[in-house]
């Protein structure tokens, strides 16, 4: 039996962090050259910021509030480099002293879809693509009515990030344990809302995903993102559990000992972002909200294990009571690799 299908998950997700220096500098250590970053200060009350090499290294994105994508000069993100990124002076990403984390995942083959032409699809699409990663990114540009995009995957994808870029939108989640007759806002504290307007009603398949007629997700000539994820063991999961509101809390069991973990209460409740680096430890307390521009928080322990991870408190953002969580997972190790050797827990 096989317990994975990547031994080594630090070639396709890592979390690097960094400090500011003020002026231009490269990111070194990420272990392959990024095709999504997702840059955070820990010490600053700044926004969140994403680029990605589909849409170019000059365009930005902000993971916590709506706004349209924006240009950007050589003071702000550089280079995709073969080992990390490059980026310039600005502030937000790089003031002197203080600390960063971001977030990176490789995809890497680029693919173009005439949808008419390959009739997969109503909607053309180009993007990038790991398939044995299960990621890619896919940019489109909206018709004003439901349709049908190709994501590149060849297998059928958990959890869909859609982005406006050309006009502010909400950015719209679907994630399978909520299903296509519902979507969440990764900028927002609010609960699941039901309707097919956003995924049209229908489960992704391995070619395509689905859009509705929301103009967050398919506004006619409106220009859009989106970043698509597929289950790999002992890699990646995205999943759902339900909180007990004990210190003894939930444990939440994913095949690997994670390298990095996004929870949302579906229900009213932040984001909540951990990795392995900012705490090398357990109890892990360090995190940010992909809602928020708040610095890094100390709070709401959990322990990572070597084939999931324990919450130790009874807090409403991933613990309550009888509520239920979402979340996506990336792996440091696999529970067993294809050679047959363990993780070890912290």
């Amino acid at each position: 039996m096989a317990y994975t299908d990547i031994d080594k998950p630090s070639d396709y997700f890592n979390t690097k962090l960094y400090t500011g220096t003020g002026s231009s500098q490269s990111i070194t250590g990420v272990g392959f050259q990024p095709n999504w970053v997702w840059i955070k200060s820990r010490s600053l009350a700044v926004n969140h910021y994403g680029y990605d090499s589909v849409r170019g290294v000059d365009k930005r994105l902000q993971q916590n509030i709506s706004n349209a994508e924006s240009d950007t000069d050589t003071a702000w993100f550089r280079s995709f480099d073969s080992n990390g990124f490059t980026i310039g002076s600005e502030a937000n990403i790089n003031t002197s002293s203080a600390t960063f984390a971001s977030w990176n995942w490789k995809a890497g083959t680029s693919f173009t879809n005439d949808a008419s032409g390959t009739g997969i699809g109503s909607i053309d699409s180009a993007g990038s693509v790991n398939q044995d990663a299960g990621f890619s990114i896919c940019t489109f540009t909206g018709t004003g009515s439901a349709g049908t995009i190709k994501h590149g995957l060849n297998t059928v994808p958990k959890m869909i990030i859609v982005k406006g870029r050309s006009e502010a939108k909400a950015w719209t989640v679907y994630h399978s344990a909520l299903g296509a007759g519902k979507a969440i806002f990764l900028e927002q504290t609010s609960a699941s809302t039901t309707s097919d307007a956003y995924f049209g009603g229908t489960t992704p398949t391995s070619s395509v995903f689905s859009v509705g007629s929301s103009t967050n997700v398919t506004g006619n000539g409106i220009t859009f993102v989106s970043y698509c994820f597929a289950e790999k063991k002992g890699y990646s999961k995205f999943g759902s559990y339900t909180g007990n509101g004990n210190a003894d809390g939930t444990f939440v069991y994913t095949g690997f000992k994670p390298a990095f973990i996004m929870v949302k209460n579906t229900s009213t409740g932040g984001w909540q972002l951990r990795d392995n680096k900012r705490t090398t430890f357990n109890l892990l307390t360090n995190l940010n909200y992909a809602n928020s521009s708040s610095a890094e928080q100390t709070t709401d322990g959990i322990d990572f294990l070597s084939n999931g991870w324990k919450l130790r408190n009874a807090a409403g953002d991933n613990n309550a009571s009888g509520t239920a969580y979402i979340y996506m997972a990336f792996a440091e190790n696999p529970f067993v690799t294809s050679t047959g050797v363990p993780a070890t827990a912290r």
